[in-house]
């Protein structure tokens, strides 16, 4: 992939970033996870020392983005276009952590980029892609936000995508006693079977914390390609007990941390068996809550993409660009 030319700041300065999310600006774009990921990311690079923002995608193109020293695009469901270096100025580099649908890519895509980094261990071409998973703040998703055992029962948060997502379906089909927050359910369930239609995400940990049991699933194509659900990363830190579809690496990342079923058989099995015996006692729970929370947070991912970024950068100055 071809390095574009850079320029910077002085070597050892802190550097200025802008995260572009793929999310819309305003109280829209706080319905998006890939917001509050942005803003976890950036508060992480903040704490390394960095200058960062989150820029919703409407702000990508903005002249603006020519006096980052980083633009960090987080790829969702939207490609989005590097702003040509001006002649005069200070370039920037443009990194991009595709963290979402990757079928989405397309084939010139990558190309556009200093440095590609993707949310899956064996997606991608190793020579362009680095694999860097998702991540949690365990300055939030914490096992104290909330004490064990005393919110809901078994709880799943999402929105329907326009289908009767399988692992609620299965779960409702097996009498669990399933508390769903989310958009677009009424089309799928009775009133009383949906908690809300939204969870703020300030409330997420707690909710958590607080579960019996929390369900995940993975959209099909992210489950292949390895692209593990943040969610996994949230609740596993929060000491919550979690159930799983199957996804690639998903076993490889979090061990016995997280229960995979196929199937309703498999699910109700899982939900009516002593919890303890399932999914391990609070001791060993709160064991993977900190590997989760020491190998998986955003501190972690923001070191290597700062270094990724003054690596490109020294690279620049040493081949005599500044």
């Amino acid at each position: 992939m071809k390095l574009r030319s850079l320029f910077g700041r002085q070597a050892g300065a802190p550097l200025r970033w802008s995260v572009v999310t793929a999310a819309p600006k305003g109280e829209p774009g706080l319905l998006w996870g890939d917001t509050w990921f942005a803003t976890d990311l950036v508060a992480a690079l903040q704490r390394q020392g960095q200058i960062a923002a989150v820029v919703p995608r409407g702000g990508a193109q903005s002249p603006a983005r020519e006096r980052d020293d980083v633009v960090l695009v987080l790829r969702g469901l939207r490609r989005v276009h590097p702003v040509p270096n001006a002649p005069a100025g200070s370039p920037t580099t443009w990194m991009m952590w595709i963290i979402s649908h990757p079928e989405l890519i397309e084939p010139d895509e990558l190309g556009d980029y200093d440095a590609v980094f993707a949310a899956s261990q064996s997606w991608g071409d190793p020579k362009v892609v680095t694999p860097l998973l998702q991540a949690t703040n365990p300055l939030r998703f914490t096992p104290q936000a909330a004490a064990p055992d005393t919110g809901d029962d078994v709880l799943f948060v999402g929105s329907t995508r326009g289908s009767f997502r399988p692992i609620v379906k299965d779960a409702i089909s097996v009498d669990a006693n399933i508390a769903i927050y989310g958009v677009g359910w009424e089309a799928y369930l009775e009133p009383q079977q949906i908690r809300a239609g939204f969870l703020p995400n300030i409330e997420l940990p707690a909710a958590y914390a607080s579960a019996g049991v929390v369900l995940n699933d993975h959209w099909p194509q992210m489950a292949a390609d390895g692209f593990l659900s943040n969610r996994l990363f949230d609740a596993v830190a929060a000491g919550a007990r979690v159930i799983s579809d199957p996804a690639q690496g998903l076993e490889r990342i979090f061990g016995n941390g997280v229960r995979i079923y196929q199937g309703p058989a498999q699910l109700r099995e899982l939900l009516n068996r002593d919890r303890d015996e399932v999914f391990g006692d609070r001791r060993t729970r709160l064991a993977v809550a900190k590997e989760v929370a020491q190998s998986h947070s955003f501190d972690v991912r923001a070191r290597v993409l700062i270094e990724r970024a003054q690596a490109l950068r020294s690279v620049a100055r040493a081949d005599g660009h500044v």
